[in-house]
């Protein structure tokens, strides 16, 4: 049994290229179909031209004599932004989840372990009970809170379970629950107090949605976020392996464990205060994602990473994609589409594959 694991595992590392090549075509085709989607029915044919038009030296050799001003705005300025979001906001839990799991070798780490989630939540509550409306640089008063909350949080926890000069992952892991915990006391108190429609709002956003992201500005407020995190994580993936080994192990090897926890968790906070300012707490993405491309690729970060961040903008796109139309009029929560459709897909790939399956 222990050699059909090695060798399923061996037999994903070889074909790492080729898995990545195909996910980021599944990807292309996803963005283009959720571009599609919409009370306004734009051919694909349209929907190609008007994004060649984009691109610097395609746009003079595109022809868009027939596509209406209306379809190119519709595009560019409404459904390209909050698909563009959706691929971000996606990218960016689902590499921070593996960040989180990598660091604490733990399989039930996400971006609600350590109080990430819980800040942010905290913060938007704040602002939608006290009424703050402000707007710095095209950024609005919730999603400055939501950001600063979520760093904060996570900065305190960190301070909290330092002993010494180390940080042990036990005492990291049940101080952020704790802190978790004692900030979802105060939202739902905030919630008690809040008005009807104050309510439904706050309700919503802790929900997670993408309806309030066809912004350009949302855009921008997330990408340095996420490319700055992925690179930085990217450049430690071979320690994140090494630390899987155990930390007396690693650091044997010559990793610095402290260091190494310092940045990594500053770059997965980072990713994750960045998109929840913007869409609210999608859950299940940074939890489960990153287990569902281990499947596909095996445990090693300098694959895992990549192909994370392709499969986590990949499913929130689909994901946002049928939010906005399972109702017809209306919009349903995009995180409880994440949870209904990846949660039993989950459930049967892990059935599938538990024998090859590891951390």
């Amino acid at each position: 049994m222990k050699q059909d694991a090695e060798t399923s595992h061996l037999k994903h590392v070889s074909h790492w290229k080729l898995y990545l090549v195909i996910l980021l075509i599944l990807f292309g085709i996803v963005f283009v179909l959720s571009l599609n989607l919409g009370y306004a029915h734009i051919p694909f044919s349209d929907i190609l031209k008007i994004l060649s038009k984009q691109v610097p030296f395609l746009n003079d050799l595109v022809d868009s004599s027939g596509i209406s001003n209306t379809s190119e705005v519709i595009i560019t300025q409404l459904r390209l932004p909050r698909v563009i979001c959706g691929a971000l906001v996606g990218a960016s839990l689902a590499t921070a989840g593996v960040i989180y799991q990598g660091i604490f070798r733990n399989p039930m780490a996400d971006p609600y372990v350590i109080g990430s989630m819980s800040g942010a939540s905290l913060g938007a509550a704040l602002v939608l009970v006290l009424g703050v409306g402000v707007s710095f640089l095209g950024v609005n008063t919730l999603q400055i809170f939501a950001f600063v909350c979520s760093f904060a949080t996570v900065l305190a926890v960190y301070s909290i379970s330092k002993t010494g000069s180390r940080v042990p992952v036990t005492m990291l892991l049940l101080t952020g629950i704790a802190i978790t915990y004692f900030q979802s006391a105060i939202v739902t108190f905030l919630q008690t107090v809040a008005t009807d429609k104050v309510h439904r709002g706050l309700a919503f956003w802790l929900i997670g949605s993408l309806s309030s992201t066809e912004t350009w500005s949302d855009v921008w407020s997330v990408f340095p976020f996420l490319v700055l995190g992925f690179v930085a994580a990217y450049l430690y993936s071979r320690d994140l392996n090494v630390l899987a080994l155990g930390e007396d192990q690693a650091q044997h090897l010559g990793v610095e464990i402290e260091k190494l926890k310092r940045i990594l968790l500053i770059c997965a906070t980072l990713m994750t205060a960045a998109a929840v300012s913007i869409s609210g707490l999608i859950g299940f993405v940074g939890l489960i994602i990153p287990h569902l491309t281990r499947l596909i690729v095996g445990p090693d970060h300098r694959i895992l990473l990549p192909t994370s961040a392709v499969v986590g903008a990949s499913f929130l796109m689909i994901s946002d994609s049928i939010a906005r139309v399972i109702m017809g009029s209306g919009e349903a929560p995009v995180g409880v589409i994440t949870a209904l459709a990846g949660g039993p897909f989950f459930i049967y790939l892990l059935r599938r594959k538990k024998r090859g399956y590891t951390m």
